[in-house]
């Protein structure tokens, strides 16, 4: 059985806890005030602490704003070595919204492995709406996660949890594509935030 540990406890973190306890992970949430998130936790059976305290999973899912990843990243500075890191985060440039912070030819994901070499980093989640991850559905179709990453374990081990909460998982390719992920999430974000779509929609992919 897998052991995750999200840090982070807003819309998607809960979504990525409530997913990981469907597919039978021991779950651990991390967060700034334990308190707050009590009820939720008692309700997907997770256990909580304080973000700081020891991750005990041996995947990590980042469900924080990305302006907060370097804090957390510093906290961690090598508690992290070897284990799998998702990466969920969006870097959208949240002054204008018109765009990612990160160069042309990168992204958070890549800039992310980049600083922590030992840490086997997957991009995943950052193209669903928590909706989407706790009903299981987009539209008719089941909810795809998109999955990138240069080791094939590490996406093997989250393309696992996701199927097993009977979702789909999709192997995006290498963390290169990490970059399109989040244009991807980032056009999704923009087309909500316009009223052309809902925060409960998203893309789905059809065989």
């Amino acid at each position: 059985m897998a052991a995750v540990t999200v840090i982070g406890a807003g819309n998607l973190g809960g979504a990525v806890a409530a997913l990981a306890a469907k597919a039978g992970a021991t779950v651990q949430l991390l967060v700034r005030d334990p308190a707050k998130v009590s009820d939720f936790a008692a309700s997907v059976g997770a256990a909580t602490g304080r973000i700081g305290d020891a991750a005990t999973g041996d995947i990590v899912v980042l469900a924080v704003p990305y302006s907060a990843v370097p804090e957390v990243l510093s906290t961690y500075a090598g508690a992290w070595d070897g284990r799998t890191v998702v990466d969920a985060t969006n870097p959208v440039d949240m002054a204008t919204f018109d765009g990612l912070v990160v160069p042309g030819d990168s992204s958070a994901a890549q800039e992310f492995q980049a600083s922590t070499p030992a840490v086997r980093v997957v991009k995943a989640f950052n193209t669903n709406f928590a909706a989407t991850l706790a009903t299981g559905a987009v539209g008719s179709a089941p909810t795809t996660v998109l999955i990138a990453g240069d080791d094939d374990s590490a996406k093997h081990a989250v393309a696992d949890l996701v199927r097993g909460a009977g979702l789909r998982a999709a192997d995006a390719g290498s963390l290169k594509r990490a970059r399109e992920l989040e244009a991807l999430a980032f056009l999704q974000m923009t087309l909500a935030a316009a009223g052309t779509t809902s925060w409960t929609s998203g893309f789905a992919l059809f065989d």
